[in-house]
């Protein structure tokens, strides 16, 4: 098992019901970190830290690493692999809000993976400090895709049909404006309107009862 057994332990008694926030399987990347992080110098690690940092952020970081390499003496499959565990860590800890997602929890799951203490607290300080790179890694991970940048709806009553003199059926015309300028019309009928407005409300109450059963998992 090496230094990853006490990750596994998590459905001991003392660590009933708790999730991490690496997830139910632990990411082979990660699981590598204890023994590659043995004797780096934290130095170095901070180094690697701030470029992992940078890549989240959406900056090209090739040659930056390239120079980290041969400054600190550190073979390429051991720096990728550090790389690769660093950057998993940060993204699956940075996903989550302060408050799904408390300091001590954070840093007694790092120390259950033997993590050395100096390093989780580097890691910490990324994850928890006033240069968190929320906002930013979101961005990065979402400007690919457009989102809804308008609504435009009116309600629109069919008088009569080809098949009917008097029909009197009301209708919903919706207009969606995206961020990369593109319009969808659409016609919906006043019945599957409200079974979309009843599932969009019953999605939305499942996500805040997901988050409020996550938030109180992370705190026991």
């Amino acid at each position: 098992m090496g230094a990853t057994a006490p990750y596994l332990h998590h459905s001991g008694e003392s660590n009933r019901g708790r999730v991490s926030f690496l997830g139910p399987q632990l990411p082979p990347e990660v699981a590598a970190m204890p023994r590659l992080l043995g004797d780096l110098d934290r130095g170095i690690f901070r180094k690697l830290l701030k470029l992992v940092v940078s890549s989240l952020q959406g900056e090209d970081c090739q040659e930056a690493v390239q120079r980290l390499g041969v400054g600190a003496d550190l073979p390429e499959e051991r720096l990728a692999a550090l790389l690769a565990g660093t950057h998993t860590l940060l993204q699956q800890a940075l996903r989550l809000t302060p408050a799904c997602l408390k300091p001590d929890a954070f840093k007694d799951q790092l120390q259950e993976l033997c993590i050395p203490q100096d390093l989780v607290m580097d890691l910490a300080s990324v994850v928890f400090g006033s240069q968190r790179p929320l906002n930013s890694v979101a961005r990065h991970q979402g400007a690919w895709l457009p989102h809804v940048a308008n609504l435009q709806w009116r309600v629109d009553v069919a008088i009569s049909t080809s098949t009917l003199a008097r029909s009197l059926q009301p209708s919903v015309l919706m207009q969606l404006q995206l961020s990369d300028g593109s319009a969808h019309r659409f016609e919906v009928p006043a019945a599957k309107f409200q079974e979309l407005r009843y599932n969009v409300a019953l999605i939305l109450k499942e996500m805040a009862d997901l988050e409020k059963r996550c938030e109180h998992r992370l705190q026991d």
